[in-house]
């Protein structure tokens, strides 16, 4: 089963100005801050913005099992575009452009 979370994840490598940006120019507030991460609380999802190279938004769908779910969509068509297994996660792209963020869902 998968399921989206509210999360959307952008990476810039210019943090200061985007966290500017989007607190005082769309006036949304930031909820978290996690070393290079800032969360900004927008209403309908929760904006994640990340200092690093530029990806385009990602957003988050969260299953039981990354890997299984990782094998699939590839097998699908999908491309790897990042991983982090020790967390674990990965981005993937799926056919039409679209990039995701796999995670790992809470158990119930």
């Amino acid at each position: 089963m998968v399921k989206s979370s509210r999360d959307v994840i952008i990476r810039t490598e210019f943090l200061a100005e985007a966290e500017r940006f989007y607190g005082e120019v769309l006036g949304f507030a930031a909820s978290s801050r996690v070393g290079d991460i800032v969360g900004f609380e927008t209403g309908s999802f929760c904006l994640y913005v990340e200092k690093g190279a530029t990806h385009g938004p990602v957003f988050e769908l969260l299953v039981a099992d990354v890997e299984a779910m990782k094998t699939r969509l590839i097998a699908a068509g999908c491309t790897l575009i990042e991983e982090d297994r020790s967390i674990p996660r990965c981005y993937i792209r799926d056919p039409y452009g679209v990039t995701f963020n796999i995670g790992r869902a809470a158990a119930p």
